[in-house]
């Protein structure tokens, strides 16, 4: 695997290290060592998959507040997605920035989203899959979610949502409303 740093702390994008021939390759998609080695989590609880019909599907932001922060290792198996995600660590150098890459199935690519981090994502494809392994179970007394178009963080999204689900229209406005909670 090749661990690509993004420009917020602690974030990552990995690639497939290939080994190709006639029949096509092999690759790791995750080594307990190779994480290690990066200093990054290695304890799994969770394998999530998640299939958006539509083309323009928006997803998030989402995470959890400790004690069931996660981080998530995700991937695009079919389709294409654009991948967000956005520092909200207060005491992180990079708290409230965002950093977002095309997850394809044919770039094969992860992102690593650390703890502390909301993730979210919109399909670039109809019938995009994407699978994520999480390092903490799902608890909803401690999931929260960004509204995706906040204009304090401005993030850049390639396409306008279609279909949005109630929880991710009615999302907290970050400045006001996170930034004295977290």
């Amino acid at each position: 695997m090749i661990f690509n740093k993004t420009k917020l702390d602690g974030a990552y994008l990995i690639d497939l290290e290939k080994n190709e021939d006639e029949r096509g390759f092999f690759a790791r998609y995750y080594c307990k060592n190779e994480f290690s080695d990066q200093g990054l989590e290695v304890d799994w609880v969770q394998v999530n998959n998640s299939l958006s019909a539509k083309r323009g599907t928006l997803r998030g932001l989402h995470f959890q507040k400790e004690p069931y922060a996660e981080v998530k290792l995700v991937r695009c198996i079919k389709g294409a997605i654009w991948d967000v995600i956005v520092d909200v660590r207060k005491n992180s150098e990079t708290y409230s920035q965002w950093f977002a890459s095309e997850l394809t199935e044919e770039n094969r690519s992860m992102m690593y989203v650390p703890k502390g981090f909301a993730h979210g994502f919109i399909t670039l494809k109809e019938n995009s899959e994407i699978v994520y392994m999480v390092s903490n179970v799902f608890n909803s007394k401690y999931e929260q979610t960004l509204r995706w178009n906040d204009t304090f963080h401005g993030i850049n999204w390639p396409i306008s949502p279609v279909i949005i689900s109630e929880k991710d229209r009615l999302a907290k406005d970050w400045h006001n409303d996170y930034t004295s909670n977290l």
